[in-house]
């Protein structure tokens, strides 16, 4: 028995840690695993038109009932045939949809990086907004623990004909407020948990403390969306030379086996009806007029393109602004860590000085009241920056390109 409590209790005693949380969503998470689907069909995709140089071979029958016949035709013809068929030359066709489909795959492949990033990070704003909430929530039931003791004491007092009603009624009225703000965090904790094991597809009991790295040198790189966008536009101009094809030449053999039954015959005709025959047969055709369809499809293909580029464009300063003003939120947080710490020593110190003089009646409770809220706002105000520096450093490596599991403490 002592031996499986002792291999259960690391279970119940640790949580997920961030670092879990990401590989596990990477793995399981029900958005990504619709983003890989898409890319394994792009992978299909590229398979099928690599198959579009090969020949094709077709098999199929006929048949055929003439009422007024000739005499040397049949009343009856059944026909069964295979067909070898290739295209010799194809304008380019063929080369340019493969070109596309293989942009295509890169593009999804991009794609399922970033919806692996985008869900990191949104995982990681998610678990330090528990973080938060959770420090928030531990400082309302110290305090509410306080207003306990301090509730029942002056209710002594008062019973004692110590203390006033308005005493008891503003201690009461401060507990009661803080037991409404206990359970509304708990309840955002709940919301934002439901929402990160939505997201993470996994059930997560607690969570254990995690960070990044301090910021170094990080070489930029684009992120794996803006790679998305680039290779669909290559994919959009390899679809643009496939309309070409569509004024070149196109040229297809072709050979067929067939094989003939007949009923319904004059005895005259039977000799000269073929009862096997096969056919190889050449086809060039051309386009010559289209009233320039084809042209104006390619035409609004390279606008799309265009149109493509230019949210490219913007893409990549939008990245680059972001990593910009992350640099310098790391630094405006590290500076509120330090004032936040600053005032929640000031006001700890303050509110142990007040409480004695309150213990001691001599100052009353709304002075006692506002050293108590002073202290807990500074305290969430510190754990909130601490939290906000983790998210600060994940938004910096989230912009640079970087895979945020790999700068996780």
């Amino acid at each position: 028995m002592k031996r499986v409590l002792f291999l259960v209790l690391p279970i119940l005693l640790f949580g997920e840690n961030l670092k879990s949380l990401l590989d596990y969503a990477n793995q399981n998470s029900k958005i990504v695993a619709s983003s890989r689907l898409s890319k394994d069909a792009k992978i299909k995709e590229v398979d099928s038109n690599r198959g579009a140089y090969m020949p094709t071979l077709d098999i199929g029958g006929t048949y055929q009932n003439i009422d007024k016949k000739s005499a040397f035709q049949a009343g009856d013809t059944y026909n069964g045939f295979a067909k070898v068929g290739f295209d010799i030359y194809d304008g380019g066709r063929r080369s340019a949809i493969l070109n596309r489909s293989k942009d295509e795959l890169k593009a999804s492949q991009y794609s399922l990086q970033d919806t692996k990033q985008s869900l990191n990070f949104q995982i990681v704003q998610d678990f330090f907004s528990i973080k938060t909430l959770q420090a928030t929530l531990k400082s309302k039931e110290d305090v509410k623990k306080s207003l306990e003791e301090q509730l029942s004491r002056v209710k002594q007092f008062y019973e004692a004909k110590l203390a006033v009603k308005d005493d008891v009624e503003r201690l009461q009225a401060s507990y009661d407020t803080n037991i409404y703000e206990i359970e509304s965090i708990r309840f955002k904790i709940l919301s934002v948990k439901k929402y990160l094991e939505l997201k993470v597809s996994k059930n997560i009991d607690s969570l254990d403390d995690s960070g990044f790295k301090e910021v170094g040198d990080v070489v930029y790189e684009q992120r794996d969306s803006i790679k998305s966008l680039i290779s669909g536009q290559k994919a959009i101009i390899s679809g643009s030379e496939s309309i070409d094809s569509v004024y070149y030449p196109k040229v297809r053999v072709e050979d067929s086996y067939n094989i003939y039954d007949y009923n319904d015959v004059d005895p005259i005709a039977t000799g000269m009806l073929a009862d096997k025959q096969n056919v190889l047969s050449l086809s060039v055709s051309m386009r010559l007029f289209d009233y320039g369809s084809a042209r104006e499809t390619k035409q609004a293909t390279i606008l799309s393109a265009k149109a493509l580029e230019q949210e490219i464009n913007y893409k990549n300063e939008e990245q680059k602004i972001s990593q910009e003003l992350a640099r310098e939120k790391i630094k405006t947080t590290k500076l509120q860590i330090a004032s936040a710490a600053s005032a929640l020593k000031s006001a700890s110190s303050a509110y142990e000085i007040i409480k004695q003089k309150f213990d001691a009646r001599i100052v009353d409770n709304v002075v006692f009241l506002d050293a108590l809220s002073a202290k807990t706002a500074a305290d969430a105000l510190h754990e909130s920056a601490k939290n906000d520096l983790e998210v600060a450093y994940a938004t910096y490596y989230y912009y640079s390109g970087k895979d945020l599991g790999e700068f996780i403490k």
